[in-house]
């Protein structure tokens, strides 16, 4: 029978799938609402849906390496407890393999990619989630390259609470690197050194400490000396070069590098939920709730 624009309606409104999803569903079963319904759930695609308005905040970070290939990505869930079920760790490295060999160029158009299952990636965490039963989803990824002459730095801190990698030339030891990598989870900075920060924010930051040397009742004579020191401190904060390496309080990360003949080319951090609004449940309101029903 013909699939009508109201047929998908209603469908969407009943399991919250997509009208792709939706149309498929009523084709393949003739039209049927209720079969489309048991379809979708079949797929997994029903109730994930159902759980879009969820906040995923937790999960994972991961990283994997092939050769001269590296990705970092991190796969969010609802809660810790499912970011450490065996069966979420197991979709956080297919999804890993899959970007590794495929390049998506983001999120978005990894979704769309079909795996070596036959279902595209949207779909295979939609089974992931009609199984586990919590808002999954792949946030982000970076993929990294290097040359047989660099060294990758894989390091993934609290079980994958936090991922970094860097790639270092100059030096093909691994070690190094992760030395490296280690240092940025813990430090988190912005920048590798001072010259990848912008103009614009160096000048705004002279102006902060400018006012504030000012309003310290600093005679303006000796307001200029002090702020440039103070700029020297923000960029120690921000840029990864000018930091205290934490293997060796008495070097800088710079003067680290150097002496094994190196250099950081790029670095990648991400900490799992970063950025996300986490929902904030009142426990006694949710029991209470509960009671009321």
């Amino acid at each position: 029978m013909a699939i009508t624009a109201q047929m998908v309606k209603e469908l969407r409104e009943k399991t919250g799938a997509g009208m792709m999803d939706c149309k498929k569903a009523l084709t393949e079963t003739n039209g049927d609402m209720e079969q489309a319904i048991d379809f979708l759930r079949e797929k997994g695609i029903a109730k994930a849906a159902k759980k879009s308005d969820r906040i995923a905040a937790e999960g994972l970070t991961y990283i994997e390496t092939q050769g001269n290939e590296a990705v970092i990505l991190e796969v969010n869930s609802e809660t810790d407890f499912v970011a450490k079920n065996e069966g979420f760790q197991k979709l956080t490295k297919e999804l890993a393999a899959h970007i590794l060999a495929n390049k998506p160029a983001d999120a978005a158009e990894a979704a769309t990619q079909k795996m070596e299952n036959g279902a595209t990636v949207e779909e295979h965490i939609n089974s992931a989630i009609a199984t586990i039963g919590e808002k999954l989803s792949l946030r982000r990824f970076a993929v990294a390259t290097k040359t047989d002459a660099d060294a990758f730095g894989a390091y993934l801190h609290a079980g994958g609470r936090i991922g970094v990698l860097t790639v270092l030339s100059g030096t093909t030891e691994e070690a190094v690197a992760k030395d490296v990598a280690m240092h940025i989870a813990a430090i988190n900075p912005k920048y590798i050194s001072r010259d990848q920060v912008s103009a614009e924010e160096t000048e705004r930051e002279r102006e902060v400490l400018t006012q504030q040397a000012l309003n310290e009742g600093k005679p303006e004579k000796i307001v200029a000396k002090m702020v440039e020191g103070r700029l020297g401190k923000f960029f120690e904060d921000i840029c990864l070069l000018d930091q205290t390496f934490v293997k060796n309080p008495d070097q800088k990360v710079r003067q680290f590098v150097e002496s094994k003949g190196a250099t950081v080319e790029s670095f990648v951090r991400f900490e799992v939920g970063e950025g996300i609004e986490k929902r904030q449940d009142n426990f006694a309101e949710e029991v209470m709730n509960q009671v009321k029903k």
